[in-house]
């Protein structure tokens, strides 16, 4: 309605413009998910999980357990996306160097220069990052929080968009080291990726049994449908996002439920509360909404808030799972209408 009651709005054409833009860059992002399945089955909601990563300028740590697809999933993004991406096999012997980058001493001219790691790049898959020790992990949290990399004194900024994609195996797998909460916190979701059902894995098997090559997402006519233009435009979209007071509300309750949980030994951050807005925000853009409901909330608070808490050793031993605990705040804090 209009400021008088007296007539619908009328959009100026700066206005239709933008909204045929906005609606060109979500559906070429939701494309991505088409294209990822391609290769990947049964795996949409982690695919969505990585474009709501993208468009909260976050990161994102995928767990599960060796085999279900975490490297190659992120590999079809990237192609789907037209991102360059690059690869580091986590291992106990690598060094901080090893991934950041090094300086390397020139013989013809007598002086040191910068030989940039893997870092420096749109989307670095840090493979199986629980298996290097922690100062190895702690190399990455300059280049995850500030994009940059210092080096001999200064600041080299890292590509845009960034975003670390690190996969690891449940923490009871043997030669696994445990993240630092300080790294923890620094990834804006954490998804898990769960065996397959009987109907997924039956069309694994029959993609396989047909030729389908995992090395080759050419073959698997995996195309790039969506840029870094698109993933812009989109970024400008999701920041215009409305939040009511209430919503803000309602996630700070959330929040401090978990410091109030007697499962809990540990609650989640501010900075926690502020992912789950930036990513509550980012889905419902996703989802064609211009402002955040509740659900919304809902929908992010477990990818969002499992890896920022932790359990008592008493929870622990009593079998209590985070997810658990999580969902039972969500059911008893108050919802806004």
């Amino acid at each position: 309605m209009s400021e008088h009651g007296s007539g619908p709005t009328v959009l100026n054409p700066s206005d239709d413009e933008r909204t045929l833009t906005d609606d060109a860059a979500r559906q070429a992002l939701l494309d991505v998910r088409r294209e990822v399945a391609k290769a990947v089955v049964g795996q949409d909601g982690t695919v969505t999980g990585l474009l709501i990563a993208l468009l909260s300028q976050g990161h994102v740590l995928l767990e599960g357990v060796p085999g279900v697809a975490k490297t190659l999933l992120v590999r079809a993004l990237s192609a789907a996306l037209s991102l360059d991406t690059k690869r580091v096999q986590f291992t106990p012997d690598l060094m901080p160097g090893d991934v950041t980058g090094s300086l390397v001493y020139d013989s013809r001219t007598s002086d040191f220069s910068f030989r940039e790691g893997p870092v420096f790049t749109n989307l670095l898959l840090a493979d199986e990052i629980n298996r290097t020790p922690p100062k190895t992990q702690a190399s990455l949290l300059e280049a995850m929080e500030e994009r940059q990399v210092s080096v001999d004194g200064q600041s080299l900024r890292l590509p845009s968009p960034f975003l670390v994609a690190a996969t690891q195996n449940p923490v009871e797998y043997e030669g696994t080291y445990p993240l630092p909460e300080a790294q923890l916190d620094r990834f804006l979701l954490k998804l898990t990726m769960p065996l397959p059902g009987r109907h997924d894995e039956i069309e694994v098997i029959r993609r396989h049994a047909a030729g389908f090559d995992p090395r080759d997402l050419q073959a698997a006519g995996v195309r790039a449908v969506a840029g870094t233009e698109d993933l812009a435009r989109a970024r400008e979209a999701v920041a215009g996002v409305a939040v009511d007071p209430e919503i803000v509300g309602y996630i700070v309750d959330l929040v401090r439920a978990t410091r109030a949980a007697p499962s809990f030994l540990l609650g989640v951050s501010p900075r926690g509360a502020t992912a789950l807005l930036n990513t509550s925000r980012s889905w419902a853009w996703l989802s064609g909404r211009t402002f955040v409901t509740p659900d919304d909330v809902k929908a992010m608070a477990l990818p969002c808030l499992r890896h920022r808490v932790a359990l008592q050793p008493e929870a622990q031993m009593d079998g209590v799972r985070v997810d658990d605990v999580l969902g039972s705040i969500l059911a008893t804090v108050p919802v806004p209408r």
